[in-house]
């Protein structure tokens, strides 16, 4: 199976010399299309140096949200499936050779993620969303989809500021397409390197919980929200409880969903915020 890994990068200079590494030496057959954003740090500079000598690296300018600008790298793709992967991330080896085990099977594969950095961030867990009973919160730093899920589901929805990765496996699921977890894909993601990034991370995964419920409904049924204090009843995982839930309230009151009626809408506001990748 062909997989297109695209990555979609923002200010990556410190990490993507890094991650390029560790995807260059995948089992192949694999691409890597890369579509900048629009990074001013210099990360463009050193993907065009990297990508001299290695033809299954291309390259794309695409500023936009996360969904937008990975959309538009997917659309470039040749693969038979899509895999995806952060820019602060690092892949294990054999990541795409686990991959591609899980999509013999599933529609949809996503891998073990292991938090690296400050050790009280890395103690900190996601909080899952099952949907028809499937895990669909796996972040999309470390997933593969079959092209065809793709195409049926028009990729990721341009509108979430985060959480589209979520959104999209809502609605592949909901068409009734398989979701497979391999704890053998393993990608280590380093955690924010500092308090304001993470606190603002939390915000805006607060702000995008806040998007599903507005788009797909009450949601709250499918949540565990127990499970931010769960494993780590440390300060910082109430700090981040309490900025996601802040992200949360602002979104319900402030952003308004293209889904609703044209009458209850309003612009949105809160552009000047940079959301945090």
């Amino acid at each position: 199976m062909m997989i297109s890994v695209v990555l979609n990068l923002l200010n990556e200079k410190k990490h993507i010399r890094d991650l390029l590494d560790s995807l260059v030496i995948q089992e192949k057959p694999f691409e890597i299309v890369i579509v900048d954003a629009g990074s001013w740090d210099g990360t463009v500079d050193i993907i065009r140096k990297y990508m001299e000598g290695r033809p299954e690296i291309s390259f794309y300018h695409h500023p936009g949200t996360r969904g937008e600008s990975t959309n538009f790298g997917i659309m470039k793709a040749k693969g038979d499936a899509i895999a995806t992967i952060g820019g602060d991330c690092i892949a294990n080896p054999f990541w795409l050779k686990e991959l591609r085990e899980t999509l013999a099977t599933f529609d949809v594969a996503a891998g073990k993620t292991i938090n690296i950095g400050y050790h009280a961030f890395q103690q900190l867990e996601r909080v899952e969303l099952y949907h028809k009973g499937m895990d669909i919160s796996f972040p999309s730093g470390n997933m593969a989809w079959r092209k065809k899920v793709f195409d049926d589901v028009v990729g990721f929805d341009p509108w979430f500021v985060t959480a589209e990765d979520i959104d999209l496996n809502y609605r592949a699921v909901e068409k009734g397409y398989t979701l497979g977890y391999n704890e053998e894909a393993i990608v280590y993601h380093r955690m924010k390197e500092s308090f304001v990034k993470f606190f603002k991370q939390a915000f805006w995964n607060g702000w995008g919980r806040k998007q599903l419920t507005m788009k797909h409904g009450r949601l709250w049924s499918s949540y565990k929200p127990q499970r931010l204090l769960e494993t780590s009843k440390s300060l910082w995982a109430y700090a981040r409880l309490l900025f996601a839930v802040t992200g949360y309230m602002m979104c319900k009151f402030y952003e308004r969903s293209p889904y609703a009626p044209p009458a209850t809408r309003a612009p949105r506001r809160f552009e000047f915020l940079f959301p945090g990748r």
